[in-house]
Parts: C-alpha cells; sequence; structure tokens
C-alpha cells in the first residue's frame, strides 16, 4: 500500500502547523518553502483540510493557515479519512458482499488485519506526536561546538 502524495504533503503541512500552533499562522507559501512542496498543489490540500475543520484560514498580513483544534485533538486518522478515504487495501473490507468469494477467500482475513493495523497506528497518532518528534529531530542535528 503507497500512500499518495497528497496524504503525505497534507500531513507534513498539519504538522509544520502544529509546531507553531498557537502563535501563528503560516501562508501556504511559507508552508510550500519549509515543506518543499508545490504551493499551487498545497493550496488545493490545504482547502480539502479546511472544508473537514481540521485548518482554519486566517485573513490579514500574518494570515495563512492554522490548525482549527489543539494538534493532540487532530488524529492521523482523521487526516488519512479526509485526504485519502479508507485504509482498506481491498473494496471487499470496506464494502462487505462486494465480492463472492467474501466467505471463502483465504486473503481476506489478512487484508482485514492489515487494515485494522493501519487504522491503529493512525488512531493513536496525534500532531502533537508529530510535531514532538520533529522537535526531537531537531534537536538532535543541532551542532555542539566545544573549545
Amino acid at each position: 500500500m503507497r500512500l499518495t502524495t497528497k496524504m503525505r504533503y497534507g500531513t507534513r503541512a498539519m504538522a509544520e502547523l502544529a509546531m507553531v500552533y498557537p502563535d501563528r499562522a503560516l501562508s501556504v507559501r511559507e508552508l510550500a518553502r519549509r515543506q518543499c512542496l508545490s504551493p499551487k498543489y498545497l493550496e488545493h490540500i490545504m482547502r480539502a483540510l479546511k472544508a473537514a475543520g481540521l485548518a482554519v484560514a486566517v485573513r490579514g498580513a500574518r494570515g495563512g493557515y492554522r490548525v482549527a483544534k489543539r494538534p493532540a485533538d487532530i488524529t492521523l486518522s482523521r487526516i488519512f479519512e479526509v485526504l485519502e478515504g479508507s485504509p482498506a487495501p481491498v473494496d471487499c473490507i470496506e464494502h462487505p458482499g462486494s465480492c463472492p468469494m467474501e466467505r471463502l477467500c483465504p486473503t481476506r482475513d489478512t487484508w482485514l488485519e492489515m487494515k485494522e493495523a493501519i487504522e491503529g497506528i493512525l488512531k493513536r497518532t496525534t500532531l502533537q506526536d508529530l510535531a514532538d518528534r520533529e522537535e526531537r529531530k531537531s534537536g538532535s542535528l543541532a551542532l555542539t561546538y566545544k573549545i
């Protein structure tokens, strides 16, 4: 299973917004610059996140986007749902009865386990978790000089 660029970029942008929460909003241009993304594509993604109530637009000279709630209250599961849909790797998991082999299929249980494992990770990971990881990673990259 591969994530689309929409999910990868949207999650990175939301994590970036979580890093500056609640102090400021970031413009799409600034978000795109920080994450090395296309501003035009990112704007499309941010509109979807805004429509879902995960981000809010702030007007004015210091405007842009900010997360709509505390980063600890936004799970990756919700972002995934908005940008990707279901984490089910095959249709028969998401739509029972859609396959005549459903009851006899030797692989269906594996696909169900896969979906449940992905959901578990997405439900227990928040934007705050991502912001904390970023802080730890950037802190570990700081150079130390000794004289």
